[in-house]
């Protein structure tokens, strides 16, 4: 890999695991596998330690000039954000690494590295399969991590089916947040952490399930939740259908 800088970012690591660190995230192209369109991911052993390396890409021109002097990069940020997430007693795998490959002028590629979080199952498949055994106390753990999310001024913005790993623990469940590079810090009102569900699903019955449980834990009215959450997921969704449709017209698609 041809430029300027690749440099590795992460002071806990030793010299030695940093330079086969360095030298996998420089030749991450050369390894088999993976998954993603827009950024790629690949879990990779090194040292017996299995990792989960994401590789972005390459930022438009005019981006690739805002990350190289204005802005944190998605690397960055996801390992800022997991170190904090962690700080905050909140499940995300482990942070290990991020690096950044940057000309004089440009950015251009950037790299997060985390501990493999082998999970049972993501929320993903909870929208998918209503038979999954012990749904009803799943769907409801789910709620109550998102509620102390935001009790402790954690919003999530892709907060979306397949960024939720989920883990039984004995009689109970442990969630880890993954895809960490859109997050905010503060303290949240009402419609902000109701907002917070609209990406999640498309059916009705596990809104009612999530309002149900949301009023429990938070003490506001179950009507006054429902509606809002309801109404949230139909605009979500009506926003991401048009954007296909558009997306089609413009590609000439059917």
């Amino acid at each position: 890999m041809e430029g300027k800088e690749f440099k590795c970012f992460n002071t806990k690591l030793g010299e030695k695991y940093k330079e086969l660190l360095t030298n996998v995230a420089r030749n991450f192209d050369s390894y088999g596998g993976g998954v993603g369109k827009r950024n790629k991911i690949k879990i990779i052993k090194v040292n017996d330690r299995e990792l989960n390396i994401k590789s972005f890409k390459v930022p438009h021109l005019a981006n690739q000039i805002v990350y190289k002097f204005f802005r944190k990069s998605k690397a960055q940020r996801s390992f800022e954000y997991a170190n904090k997430l962690t700080e905050l007693g909140v499940g995300t795998p482990e942070p290990i690494a991020y690096f950044e490959y940057t000309t004089l002028l440009f950015f251009k590629r950037s790299f997060y590295v985390s501990e493999n979080l082998d999970c049972d199952f993501t929320y993903r498949e909870l929208t998918k399969d209503f038979n999954i055994p012990d749904y009803d106390n799943i769907l409801r753990a789910f709620t109550r991590f998102t509620y102390s999310l935001h009790q402790k001024n954690i919003l999530f913005l892709d907060h979306s089916p397949g960024n939720t790993l989920i883990k039984k623990n004995g009689d109970s469940y442990d969630f880890y947040l993954v895809d960490l590079n859109r997050m905010l810090f503060k303290p949240l009102d009402f419609e902000t952490r109701i907002k917070n569900f609209s990406k999640l699903t498309i059916h009705k019955s596990m809104v009612e399930v999530m309002s149900d449980e949301y009023a429990k834990c938070s003490g506001e009215n179950y009507n006054k939740i429902f509606d809002l959450m309801w109404k949230e997921t139909e605009a979500f969704q009506e926003k991401f259908h048009r954007k296909i449709r558009l997306k089609k017209k413009v590609l000439g698609k059917k």
